[in-house]
């Protein structure tokens, strides 16, 4: 009787471990997806930064929250030339941003992302996204949003 109750323990003591263990050695790991804006002309579709009519240098991002700049990259390889913030999504959070040219608004960014842990994965699920002051459209099959000039 004490053997059967003796391995019934040890049983129990593997099983427990185990469990408590279920993503151990799971590598599973989302990164938010980036956020990336083509500022194009209304009426031609052409990229305002590729004419000419917009300069890379005078590009801003503000966080509406307390007036400080974002990071964010400018991608010209091949005349590409679009804006790209990879900070939104890394925590759950609510993030109100103007994207500037000089000190002209071109339009105003809200999203409201929550990050998430579930089957041993992290990802990010944004609930929200808005923009805001500027016409657009978004192509779906490369997550580019067409911000439209006037």
């Amino acid at each position: 009787m004490k053997k059967i109750t003796a391995i019934l323990a040890i049983i129990i003591m593997i099983l427990t471990q185990s469990c408590e263990n279920d993503c151990e050695g799971y590598a599973c790991f989302t990164p938010p997806s980036p956020f990336r804006f083509e500022l194009v002309d209304k009426l031609t579709g052409e990229n305002l930064f590729t004419n000419g009519t917009f300069n890379s240098n005078d590009i801003k991002v503000i966080n509406l929250a307390d007036q400080s700049k974002v990071e964010f990259t400018f991608i010209a390889e091949n005349d590409y030339n679009i804006i790209q913030i990879n900070t939104i999504g890394w925590k759950t959070e609510i993030v109100n941003y103007s994207i500037q040219i000089s000190t002209e608004n071109i339009f105003n960014l809200h999203v409201s992302a929550e990050r998430l842990n579930e089957d041993c994965c992290s990802f990010t699920r944004f609930k929200e996204i808005k923009i805001e002051n500027s016409e657009f459209e978004l192509d779906q099959t490369n997550g580019i949003y067409k911000i439209l000039i006037d």
